[in-house]
């Protein structure tokens, strides 16, 4: 019979992912930008989309696929030691995240918004032409971007005919 991990394990270990994704994918992913021929040739395919929407959070070539999701998963399922049956769990959470990031909308009561800094408004501003440079960080926290110094702050702002925008709060022509 196996043995069933306490809940403080359990949470231990979706945090211990959370972090190794985070790291995996903050690196990988400046990487692809900084890198002319990465970015040319690989990651330029998911900013096609200049305005994100839900699907369109997968929209990667093959090769971005492997190096940031199935690498960046298998070290965070191997690093946190969780088992298999966790691991759906975690990466369900995690794809409705990144799914959600990418969903160009804030809605009210939406829970990722209120527990993480990482949201649809957060990447929206790195998906628009002058935020290519920032808010490298996916899915879960923004502290790369803060440490590093590619977290660029936004407001939200009423638009005329209803709904938010993200707007950089950042002067981005100093660039």
């Amino acid at each position: 019979m196996a043995q069933q991990l306490s809940l403080i394990a359990l949470l231990r270990q979706f945090v211990v992912a959370m972090l190794v994704l985070d790291t995996w994918q903050y690196f990988m992913h400046r990487y692809m930008h900084h890198n002319k021929f990465l970015y040319r040739h690989i990651h330029s395919q998911h900013h096609r989309l200049v305005v994100p929407y839900a699907f369109g959070a997968l929209y990667n070539h093959p090769l971005e696929e492997l190096l940031l999701d199935t690498i960046g998963g298998a070290l965070s399922f191997l690093l946190s030691g969780m088992s298999p049956r966790i691991s759906i769990f975690f990466f369900s959470f995690a794809t409705i995240k990144i799914v959600d990031d990418h969903c160009g909308q804030w809605l009210p009561g939406n829970l990722f918004h209120l527990f993480f800094r990482n949201n649809s408004a957060y990447h929206d501003i790195h998906h628009q032409l002058y935020g290519t440079k920032y808010n490298f960080s996916q899915p879960f926290f923004v502290m790369w971007d803060r440490i590093l110094g590619t977290y660029m702050p936004y407001s939200l702002e009423k638009r005329a005919g209803g709904g938010l925008e993200a707007r950089p709060t950042k002067d981005c022509k100093d660039d």
